[in-house]
């Protein structure tokens, strides 16, 4: 169309930049669902105790995560077609949007920094309590006892550990062993379930991190391309 040069170049450049975020968008969503319906988070985030449920903050991040992705894709679409037609009213918007998802990003990269450790501290707390419930509660709440050991039973076979440390650990492979309990998983590990926790919730949290900064990186370019095609297009002769 009317463009020439360099700013012609850029306009290809755009759609490049925004067609890479159209398939960061996707690939976000997707990940977002994966860890929504991971077997290891969804079989301990599922659990409940007495009308308590594991924490919910993992997934919270998560439904957030499902939406940005979404939006992303519906943005880099949206710029895709601004920058082919060179239209000014479409790349324009399409800058307000990346300003606005931007922005989002920042503020949840900085709300994530602060509370990296929310979600591992919250489900540790919340494995201490059924921990404590099913090596302690009294014979005569036997019901609650065989309750609370259940919900310990998953914790145990869903991250293959046993224990709060690895005292514990020994303390109910011992318990096991004399048939007091039926608790720790059959492989007979001595490796703590705080470990586990830390471990499975910090490695996905790095994961999103990694894609938010990727994500980022990108939205800075497309920022600077299309406002320098949006300002061609307006001194174009051909407009």
């Amino acid at each position: 169309m009317g463009v020439e040069g360099c700013t012609k170049c850029i306009k290809y450049l755009l759609f490049f930049f925004n067609f890479i975020f159209w398939l960061a968008g996707g690939v976000i969503l997707g990940v977002a669902l994966w860890l929504r319906h991971d077997p290891q988070t969804s079989n301990l985030l599922d659990l409940e105790l007495d009308g308590t449920h594991a924490p919910s903050t993992f997934y919270i991040s998560v439904h957030i995560l499902i939406a940005v992705g979404a939006v992303m894709m519906v943005v880099g679409f949206l710029g895709c077609y601004g920058a082919i037609q060179e239209s000014q009213c479409l790349l324009g918007t399409f800058f307000a949007c990346l300003v606005i998802l931007f922005a989002c990003e920042v503020a949840a990269g900085i709300w994530g920094f602060m509370h990296k450790e929310t979600v591992s501290k919250e489900m540790m707390n919340y494995y201490d309590s059924v921990y404590d419930k099913a090596m302690t509660q009294s014979l005569t709440d036997n019901d609650k006892k065989k309750a609370a050991a259940s919900v310990l039973k998953v914790f145990h076979e869903t991250l293959v550990c046993c224990g709060k440390g690895q005292g514990s650990s020994l303390f109910t492979q011992f318990t096991d062993m004399f048939g007091m309990t039926d608790i720790c998983p059959s492989s007979g590990t001595t490796v703590s379930c705080h470990q586990r926790i830390q471990e499975l919730f910090s490695d996905k949290i790095y994961l999103i991190g990694i894609a938010a900064l990727v994500v980022a990186v990108i939205m800075i370019f497309e920022m600077i391309f299309s406002m320098v095609l949006c300002c061609g297009i307006r001194n174009s002769p051909v407009y």
